[in-house]
């Protein structure tokens, strides 16, 4: 099952994405994605042995951004790749037929072609303009979630789609009426005053029967 809430993990150094893992999953995340940038898979392996520590003592379910070797390596439960990354099939050749794998979207054929290669999710977007992510796609905005999903509709392709890039808390029930399968969130958690809370209302609000549509 595809968790409704996914954390990306940010931070200047690997030591402050684990530390905001850590209080993420303290504050109640149960899905997180380490996404360290501009790092060799040599340098990032320490931290995701450290970040599967730290998720696995949690029950956390733990993604890996852009590396399957990195994933494979520390025991994650999957991968995310990026537009630009290696794609969904050569990234289940390196973790395996269990493990969960995900692909960047921006835009109806991308879903296609990440569905076609065995994607169990994709992540689309971004929402709106974010400075967490760099050589950003077109900004889709609640029109272009809408337009995407009507036409997933139509060619009755049902994958869980997961929204994100800057998304805000007052985003989330247009986003689920548009027919998402979640939302991915960083700043939004990273820099709450009281994590636990904006979890558990972000959790509330993905739940609601009257927009929760998958």
């Amino acid at each position: 099952m595809i968790n409704r809430l996914h954390y990306i993990s940010q931070g200047a150094t690997a030591e402050a994405h684990l530390d905001n893992i850590r209080q993420a999953c303290d504050a109640g995340c149960t899905w997180v994605q380490l996404r360290i940038k501009n790092e060799t898979p040599a340098n990032i392996t320490p931290a995701a042995m450290e970040a599967r520590r730290i998720t696995q003592a949690y029950g956390a379910t733990l993604i890996i951004n852009d590396h399957p070797q990195v994933a494979a390596a520390c025991g994650a439960d999957g991968v995310h790749v990026g537009l630009n990354d290696m794609s969904v099939a050569d990234a289940r050749l390196i973790v395996g037929p269990q493990a969960i794998v995900g692909g960047t979207s921006n835009k109806t054929a991308d879903i296609l072609k990440h569905s076609l290669e065995g994607a169990d999710y994709v992540g689309l977007g971004p929402f709106r303009f974010t400075a967490t992510k760099e050589k950003l796609s077109p900004v889709l905005g609640i029109d272009g979630y809408l337009s995407i999903m009507e036409q997933l509709h139509i060619l009755r392709l049902s994958i869980p789609v997961i929204a994100i890039g800057g998304i805000l808390e007052d985003d989330l029930p247009g986003l689920m009426q548009a027919g998402v399968h979640g939302v991915a969130i960083s700043g939004l958690i990273t820099n709450a005053a009281v994590k636990s809370k904006m979890v558990a209302d972000l959790y509330s609000q993905l739940n609601n029967e009257n927009y929760a549509t998958t």
